[in-house]
């Protein structure tokens, strides 16, 4: 004969209650299992831990089980070694399409900049040219130049990587390197100053201005004849802020009859800076100047026909464009 349960509103309505204690009582637990893992919720109280102090009855913890196989999967497993040895160096080519930059170039090859730079002997990334063949390596690096007293170990050290490795990449059978021999240095990167040099982010421009005469031949405007712009003539305003281009040392402040007051900045890499024509000078000689910093105010002091800012930059003792070096 069936059994016939009777449910009325107050027996539900117990029910619930019921379920509602059970589930927030002090050491009931709930149990989630997501893939190998399991998250436990733990309901404790200080009571309950025998620790007093009157903190909620119903306060959740939760404490999280991780076995070994997660835990391979938080940090990771290493590559397979056939991935990571070494490899010879192969080249393949790509012909420089119209819009192309040196980054886009370097995305679609799957390689950093600084290896496309260091392979093709880029001086200026500004002035890659449509047409142009590039060659591309099948992995990161750069080239270094064997210097007098250079071995294979001092290299490697140097780089952070294995002799052996230079040894496999560059195919030689020997650890006798000469002087002035090139090699391929895998998964190295140039310093930052060639890089910030070729990519012409070295200087800030030192003064809001113009150009109003370039780097190299012109015609004087003071004999009419064609002499070499040693740098560039950037007009502006007359008492304007004129400011480092780059941090370095001050190591002349004067005058002079062509340049009127000027001041030089001695910089790393054997780089200095000129700034003439200067109508106030607000820095000394040996004082420590920061990139941006304000050293002097446009004038038109010396051989000038105009308020304006005389910049020139050398390395090494030589004058160089600034325009390609500034940002």
């Amino acid at each position: 004969m069936p059994i016939k349960y009777l449910v009325n509103d107050k027996t539900i309505l117990r029910i619930l209650l019921i379920s509602c204690l059970l589930f927030y009582l002090p050491g009931a637990r709930v149990f989630y299992a997501s893939g190998k893992g399991a998250v436990k919720e733990k309901a404790a109280t200080e009571e309950e831990n025998g620790m007093g102090g009157g903190m909620s009855p119903d306060r959740i913890t939760i404490q999280a089980d991780v076995d070994e196989e997660d835990d391979l999967e938080l940090s990771g497993i290493p590559e397979p070694e056939e991935l990571s040895r070494p490899r010879m160096l192969t080249f393949s080519s790509y012909k420089v399409e119209k819009g192309d930059i040196i980054g886009n170039i370097a995305i679609m090859t799957g390689l950093n900049e600084d290896t496309l730079i260091s392979v093709n002997d880029i001086k200026n990334t500004r002035l890659l040219q449509i047409g142009q063949v590039l060659k591309i390596p099948n992995q990161d690096g750069i080239y270094y130049t064997v210097g007098t007293g250079d071995t294979l170990e001092n290299i490697a050290e140097k780089y952070n990587i294995t002799a052996s490795h230079i040894s496999t990449v560059n195919e030689l059978f020997s650890d006798s390197i000469k002087a002035n021999s090139t090699l391929f240095i895998p998964g190295a990167k140039m310093d930052w100053v060639n890089r910030q040099e070729i990519n012409g982010d070295l200087f800030i421009w030192p003064v809001t201005g113009y150009i109003t005469s370039g780097y190299g031949y012109r015609t004087s405007p003071f004999t009419n004849t064609r002499q070499f712009h040693s740098g560039l003539d950037i007009g502006a305003p007359q008492g304007a802020p004129i400011r480092a281009a780059m941090s370095g040392r001050v190591s002349q402040v004067g005058y002079d009859d062509s340049f009127g007051n000027y001041v030089i900045v001695t910089h790393h890499s054997g780089y200095r800076t000129l700034y003439a024509h200067m109508s106030v000078v607000r820095v000394r000689a040996g004082a420590f100047v920061g990139t941006g910093e304000r050293i002097g105010d446009v004038g038109s002091t010396g051989l000038s026909t105009g308020p304006h800012l005389h910049f020139t930059v050398y390395k090494n003792g030589v004058t160089v464009n600034p325009r390609v070096l500034m940002r």
